[in-house]
């Protein structure tokens, strides 16, 4: 097979980067631990030129990326799509830093301030998810993305509507390595983890939740080794008691669409609220997703 796109989902942690042929087929992956939030001013380009194209053998090959890249962070700034969005929408938003590279926007809605949301990169994985199945153009559905910065998308009719961006993940790894609640989160307790969902309660009172992962160590005597797992399930648990309801959508089925490891942890939360769930491939959705909008822009 011969490469004829190379397509890269670049977020703020890492880089995953594929090169299809003509007719979509995978011809070759990496991986790359180059996040956005770890290069410096300038740096983008000059990787993804050097090291990205070469590891691939994709020097001459039309490139789309998608991800925190398009950020005020990222390689060049491109601007938002505004709600409610298609995948024309995305398409026709492409932003050209240089010759043969496209950069896919990112989306923009109303929030639960005035500063509004934005998302970038699980606009097009959830439209590869849409592209999965026809029924999924129709009709309402709620999808939860988990990361560092979960994403809850409602979909009308293939358009995303609205959404929800909750810090659930970052503050996880900041509270674990830089205060009181130290913890190397390397062995799971599943026991605490469902501690902490019942902590969570209906998502009210976090602040003062949270302070109940230190007063269990140092007043009811719980292991140290179990404030990670305890803390997840609290703030996992306050994220799926809120989010939903803030979106009028309590109760409604949740489609968990990211790594199997960290939807399995919503679900168990999910599933102790009595909400059912459907598990879809994160990492197909988004190579879909970018194989379609290359194909919308003539790309491949």
């Amino acid at each position: 097979m011969t490469a004829a796109l190379l397509a890269c989902d670049w977020g703020s942690t890492n880089l995953r980067a594929w090169a299809f042929d003509a007719d979509g087929h995978e011809v070759a992956r990496r991986d790359f631990d180059l996040g956005v939030n770890r290069l410096a001013p300038g740096e983008a380009g000059q990787r993804f030129l050097g090291e990205v194209r070469p590891a691939l053998k994709a020097d001459t090959l039309p490139a789309l990326l998608c991800g925190s890249i398009g950020s005020n962070i990222g390689w060049t700034a491109v601007p938002y799509v505004d709600c409610p969005a298609d995948l024309p929408a995305v398409a026709a938003g492409f932003a050209s830093p240089v010759e043969n590279v496209w950069i896919a926007p990112g989306l923009r809605c109303e929030g639960l301030s005035p500063a509004g949301d934005v998302l970038r990169g699980e606009e097009t994985q959830a439209f590869g998810w849409i592209a999965g199945a026809p029924e999924r153009a129709v009709g309402r559905w709620l999808v939860c993305q988990p990361g560092t910065h979960a994403k809850w998308l409602v979909i009308e009719d293939g358009r995303i509507v609205r959404f929800l961006s909750a810090f659930t993940g970052e503050l996880f790894a900041v509270l674990s390595a830089h205060s009181i609640l130290r913890s190397d989160g390397k062995v799971h307790d599943e026991a605490a983890f469902l501690d902490g969902l019942e902590a969570a309660a209906e998502g009210d009172g976090l602040l003062n939740r949270i302070y109940s992962a230190r007063s269990r160590v140092a007043g009811r005597g719980a292991d140290q080794g179990s404030t990670g797992s305890y803390l997840s399930g609290l703030l996992i648990g306050a994220e799926v008691a809120a989010t939903p309801r803030l979106l009028g959508m309590e109760g409604e089925r949740v489609v968990l669409l990211r790594v199997p490891a960290l939807c399995a942890r919503y679900e168990t939360a999910l599933a102790r609220r009595k909400v059912s769930t459907c598990l879809a491939d994160g990492d197909e959705a988004v190579k879909t997703g970018l194989l379609a909008l290359a194909k919308m822009r003539g790309l491949i």
